[in-house]
This record gives structure tokens, C-alpha cells and sequence, in this order.
């Protein structure tokens, strides 16, 4: 008989979650648990993904075949642990084999969809071995490949998603199967037009677990990585950083897209499109809680968390001549839109513009903005300055714009770092500033004792 789960659960593990047998099996615990869970995006293993790029970056033989044999023993290790390792086994080999053959074609023409399509096999192991786990303890568990379902344009390393065919091609391919086994599929990974194979950024896992919710109307989406929910900043940096029971989508959205690495940037836009709770937890410990995300919560506090973005860029572009101030931004914008640009924050003065670019959201992590092409018809037209080794700190709050003090609070712990930006004024709800990245760490440590200690 044909079960129905008209209000299913989608669950996001992370490479933490997954990193090995152990990790899925605690993972597959928390599945098993839930029967509402029917559907299971993976993250790559811990690790894996990271190998994975430096390969597509091209390498030469020993050190490629270094990095394939860390890979090799990271699948192993997991595989040795299985009931009956040989099948998996067999699959997991012929994709070592594929990214042998694609990282040696990777050292002669490296190129994005060839990353793309290297970086793919972290989530396709990853989520082949997690099903027979699964199998392993008597569960009804399907393997299925996102790249049918996860739709994309072809901006490799980032690619963005075709809402209406993710949410066509969802209802077709997984509506069924999830009504009779739980389905375990990847996150990060698409696939355009082409059929070729494209990544949705660094972290993009749990932006695919939120457009799947989307798409197959699910009651929440449940975000297991390797920390207890949301905190008022990365304990990492802040031991006393305090966990957020309840944040608001927009709260959470903010936090995600300044850097807090516990939620892809556009993780919540699909939740709250549908307004699709979200919740935050961790696999190691699932009776520590975690956080719930949703769309409003009761009394928001006038300051929520701080958010630290590394690898920023300033470019500072000053006017050569005496042109209106109107007809030099003009021209800069239009420069910058046909090399397809994406400007994170801007301020102006009359004969200058300073722009933060953010180099964090592409697969491989690394800024591939500022092309020569691009540089070349910036200098034609302005004087351009470059600076890098910056980090973008940013305070979360809410209606900030109508308290008084909110600067204040800000800077006066920061007299020692030298501020290279502030913004404030394109959001009621944030504030941020750029400043070395040698620096933010401490910022952020005084600015948390100011406002959270």
C-alpha cells in the first residue's frame, strides 16, 4: 500500500554530518527517527570538497595523485565499515577513476564547468555510500541524482536556479519516489540546458534542501550541521557566544548573507517564499536543541548577532576628468554590468566611488572578478586602486534606523582599527564596516562584549 506524506520533512546533513561511518550512522539515526523524513540532501564528506578544488585548479602529477589517494582512503574508510562492501565499493571506484581522468584534464585546460563537474563527485559519493547505511538497518532507501531535478543557468561556480523547472521537474521525478522510500539525493550540484554539470557556491547544500522543500511544499526543513543552531557570532571566535532559540527568516537571511558559514546566503529565500519553517541543529548532539527559524518571532531585540566576512576586496575608482559626478557613475555601473559584476556594497563621494566585492560565494572561494578585461575598461575610464586582505563585519539587528546610539555602540570598542568602509542606510537592519582582516577578530570579540556580554 502507497504511504502519503502530505507533510514531509526534508533533512540537510553537512560534511561534518557525513564525515565518516560513524557520522552517517548517528545521521542516519536521526533520519530513521523522524518518520516524517522522506527526503535527504548530503553535503559532501568533511574535507572532500575542498580536495576536490584544488584538483580542478589543476595539478601536477604527484600532487594530484596525492590529494586522489586522501580521497580514495576517505571513501575506503567508510566503505570497510559496510555489512557488504563490495557493490558501493565498485561505485565508488569508477568515480575515483572519473576524477582521476577529469583532474589530469584539469592540469592540461582547466576551465569552470570542468571544475564544476569534478567538485560534483564529493556529493555524489557522499550520498551513494549514505543510502547504503541506510540499507545497511532495514530502511526503504532510494539514491537519486539532484542534477534531474536542480535546474540552473550556466554561471559555473555559482550557478543560479530556474525556480519554475526545479519546482517542474521536482514534482515529477521525486513527488513519487518520496511516497515510497526515503530519498536520498545531493545537495550543491545542478545541471543546465546543456545537460552539464554546474555548482550552486560554496555551501550550496543547504540552498538545495531549501528549493526541494520549495518545490514539494515541505512542512520544514531541517539544516544538520556540526553546531547547536544559530549564535550572536561564530563561537569559534566568541566563546560566549549565546545560541538564538528563535530568529526571524529575515534575521537569519541577513546573518547568512554577511558570513555566518552556518546557512548558504540563499538558504532561506525558497523557505520563505512558501514560509516553510527552518530548523538549525547538530548531528553530534541532537538533545543539545538547536535553532528554529521562521517568519516572525516576539519581541525582537533592537541588536540580534555579528556577522564576519572574510576575503573581501575594496576598489576605489576615481574620476580622471572633470565629468559630472552623475555621468561618471553612470559609466562605472555600465562597465561594471557588462562584465557582469556583482557589487556587494557601494559608497560615492563627488569624484569617487568605493566598491566591497566579495569573492566567498563561488565554489572554488576565490575572487575571479576582477578579470584583466574588466581592469583594462576600468583604467580607461578611471583611475583604479585595489585593496585586499579585508573582512566585512557586520551588526544584525532590527529597525536599527530609528534608535539613536546604534552608532556609538558600534565604534566606540573599534578606536584601535583602522575602519576602511561603513554602510548603513540601504538596510534599516544592519550595519557594516570593512577593516583588515588581521583586525576582525578582535572587533568582533569587543563588539560582543558591548552588545550581547
Amino acid at each position: 500500500m502507497t504511504r502519503v506524506y502530505p507533510q514531509f520533512v526534508v533533512a540537510k546533513f553537512g560534511g561534518t554530518s557525513v564525515a565518516d561511518f560513524d557520522s552517517m550512522n548517528r545521521s542516519a539515526s536521526i533520519v530513521l527517527a523522524d518518520d516524517h523524513v522522506r527526503l535527504v540532501v548530503l553535503s559532501a564528506s568533511a574535507g572532500v570538497t575542498n580536495l576536490l578544488v584544488e584538483l580542478s585548479e589543476g595539478l601536477e602529477s604527484r600532487d594530484r595523485m596525492d590529494k586522489i589517494d586522501t580521497l580514495r582512503a576517505i571513501q575506503h574508510n567508510i566503505i570497510s565499515r559496510l555489512k557488504s562492501p563490495s557493490i558501493i565499493g565498485k561505485e565508488i571506484d569508477q568515480l575515483l577513476e572519473n576524477i582521476t581522468r577529469l583532474s589530469e584534464t584539469a592540469w592540461e585546460a582547466p576551465s569552470p564547468a570542468l571544475s564544476d563537474e569534478l567538485v560534483s563527485h564529493g556529493e555524489l559519493m557522499s550520498s551513494l555510500l549514505f543510502a547504503e547505511v541506510l540499507r545497511e538497518r532495514e530502511a526503504q532507501a532510494e539514491w537519486f541524482d539532484a542534477r534531474k531535478v536542480i535546474r540552473t543557468n550556466n554561471l559555473y561556480g555559482c550557478a543560479e536556479p530556474n525556480i519554475s523547472l526545479v519546482e517542474k521537474h521536482a514534482e515529477a521525478h521525486l513527488r513519487p519516489r518520496i511516497e515510497q522510500a526515503i530519498v536520498i539525493t545531493q545537495g550543491f550540484i545542478g545541471s543546465d540546458d546543456a545537460g552539464h554539470t554546474t555548482t550552486l557556491g560554496r555551501g550550496g547544500s543547504d540552498y538545495t534542501a531549501s528549493l526541494l522543500g520549495e518545490a514539494l511544499h515541505a512542512a520544514r526543513v531541517d539544516i544538520w550541521t556540526d553546531v547547536a543552531g544559530i549564535y550572536t557570532t561564530d563561537p569559534r571566535i566568541v566563546a560566549q557566544a549565546q545560541r538564538i532559540d528563535h530568529i526571524s527568516f529575515s534575521e537569519a537571511s541577513d546573518m547568512a548573507a554577511f558570513g555566518a558559514k552556518v546557512l548558504h546566503p540563499a538558504t532561506l529565500l525558497p523557505a520563505m517564499r512558501k514560509n516553510i519553517p527552518v530548523f538549525v541543529g547538530s548531528s553530534k548532539n541532537i538533545s543539545a536543541g538547536g535553532t528554529l527559524v521562521r517568519r516572525e518571532t516576539e519581541n525582537p531585540p533592537l541588536y540580534r548577532a555579528i556577522a564576519v566576512r572574510r576575503k573581501q576586496t575594496l576598489l576605489r575608482l576615481h574620476s580622471l576628468n572633470a565629468q559630472p559626478a552623475y555621468a561618471f557613475f553612470a559609466e562605472t555601473f555600465a562597465i561594471l554590468a557588462e562584465h557582469q559584476v556583482d557589487v556587494d556594497l557601494v559608497t560615492t563621494s563627488e569624484k569617487g566611488i568605493a566598491l566591497a566585492l566579495n569573492a566567498t560565494s563561488s565554489t572554488s572561494g576565490e575572487d575571479n572578478t576582477l578579470t584583466t578585461a574588466l581592469l583594462t575598461a576600468l583604467s580607461a575610464h578611471c583611475r583604479v586602486e585595489i585593496e585586499t586582505g579585508l573582512a566585512l563585519v557586520t551588526l544584525i539587528g532590527n529597525q536599527l534606523h530609528r534608535s539613536a546610539g546604534v552608532c556609538r555602540d558600534t565604534f566606540v570598542e573599534l578606536d584601535a582599527h583602522c575602519v576602511r568602509m561603513i554602510c548603513h542606510g540601504a538596510s534599516n537592519d544592519n550595519l557594516c564596516f570593512l577593516l583588515p582582516d588581521d583586525a576582525a577578530n578582535d572587533a568582533v570579540a569587543a563588539l560582543h562584549r558591548r552588545l550581547f556580554e
